[in-house]
């Protein structure tokens, strides 16, 4: 019998559902979340949110990536876009590893001290046992990644090129707001609890608003509101 995650809450799970929500799809501050749900009549403390989403944010985020995956592997998987980025957590300069799709989906999360050879080769295992193996995959000049690509065999789909990345760039931007409101992160362990959580939600609500009519927008998000609540009773 499986036991429930919400057994020693008081707090009914909607509501922590709804908390975790809109700490980790939108750029707010545990403080704002407070707010927002006082103005709804919902009572608690800001460190209620921080402890919801610490317990039951990659909870929620594990059941939307298996959904996905297992959807993802029954398509072609066409194109990746590698890219890293630079997080500061106490001062001491870590590295966000990330994989795109051709659509804008984030594939894999992955923090590291270094971005070496060992490094990206992790990174690449780590997205390919999940999603399993792309026709291309494109990257920026960082020699890590094709002394990566050689190891495992994938040197001839590597593409490199100075403008064909832009789709990881632009994928950045999210965590980047994030990270601003959230006063950047103070361990390595929480960055990649969180980035991994973040990954997740913003792929489930993320419906392409500015390429959709109005009226296939909302639908879709009607979907994406819906299958978010019924996660509580798988």
């Amino acid at each position: 019998m499986i036991k429930n995650p919400f057994r020693y809450f008081k707090t009914s799970p909607e509501v922590i559902q709804l908390a975790v929500m809109m700490y980790v799809r939108f750029p707010l501050s545990l403080r704002n979340v407070e707010d927002l749900l006082h103005e709804r009549g919902i009572d608690i403390c800001h460190e209620s949110v921080r402890t919801w989403v610490d317990r039951f944010g990659p909870i929620f985020a594990g059941k939307i990536r298996t959904k996905r995956a297992s959807f993802m592997r029954q398509h072609t998987q066409w194109q990746w876009h590698l890219d890293e980025v630079f997080v500061k957590i106490n001062g001491v300069q870590h590295y966000l590893w990330r994989a795109v799709d051709h659509e804008g989906e984030v594939l894999e999360s992955y923090v590291t001290k270094t971005r070496d050879k060992q490094a990206a080769l992790t990174f690449l295992k780590k997205a390919m046992k999940r999603y399993g193996n792309p026709q291309t995959i494109v990257t920026d000049r960082l020699r890590s990644y094709g002394a990566a690509m050689k190891d495992i065999g994938n040197q001839d789909c590597h593409e490199v090129g100075r403008h064909l990345n832009n789709r990881a760039e632009n994928s950045h931007l999210p965590f980047r707001r994030r990270e601003r409101a959230m006063s950047r992160f103070r361990r390595m362990s929480n960055l990649q609890k969180f980035v991994s959580t973040h990954a997740s939600l913003h792929n489930h609500f993320n419906l392409d608003r500015h390429i959709n009519r109005r009226t296939t927008f909302k639908i879709q998000r009607d979907i994406a509101l819906i299958e978010w609540r019924e996660l509580l009773a798988a």
